[in-house]
């Protein structure tokens, strides 16, 4: 858009030409194979998870690599720059969780929903994707900020004082 106001009036006309078609054939509406989308939201998770745990690595080994440094009495420069290296992974950490827990919730969700739509679809029920969704995503636990699986207890039927 920036150069629209250097070229020929005739290139401006076959540009506007070009962008304003309209496509000729639309497309069938095709509904997409579950099992592909399921791969995908899978793989996707499983990234996040590594992603996070890097980040969380990082920083622990960054922190150490900075303690060197001062007790090195390296030059405060360089302290100074990687202290700022250490902030942004330190800034990383709980963006990648919670970019980590919508996918995994985004990834409950899809399953609760197949198992409800295609509850016939044996193929599906018993692919390696939704066994490994199943793992990474179960849909009676939640997961932590340490990784760890912990299950959610219901505390609504307790009475007042009742301990569980």
């Amino acid at each position: 858009l920036l150069y629209l106001h250097c070229m020929h009036p005739s290139t401006l006309q076959l540009l506007s030409l070009f962008l304003s078609r309209q496509p000729t054939m639309p497309r069938a509406a095709t509904k997409a194979d579950p099992q592909k989308q399921l791969m995908i939201k899978v793989k996707a998770c499983q990234r996040l998870i590594k992603e996070a745990a890097y980040y969380k690595t990082e920083t622990k080994e960054n922190e150490a690599q900075l303690q060197k440094m001062k007790d090195e009495q390296k030059d405060p420069y360089d302290i100074k720059k990687f202290e700022e290296v250490l902030g942004e992974s330190q800034m990383m950490i709980p963006e990648s969780i919670s970019r980590r827990d919508k996918a995994l919730d985004d990834l409950r969700g899809f399953i609760i929903g197949l198992e409800k739509d295609e509850a016939d679809n044996n193929e599906l029920m018993a692919c390696e994707w939704m066994v490994e969704a199943k793992k990474l995503a179960p849909s009676d636990k939640k997961t932590t900020d340490e990784g760890e699986d912990v299950a959610i207890t219901a505390v609504d039927e307790l009475a007042d004082g009742e301990a569980f």
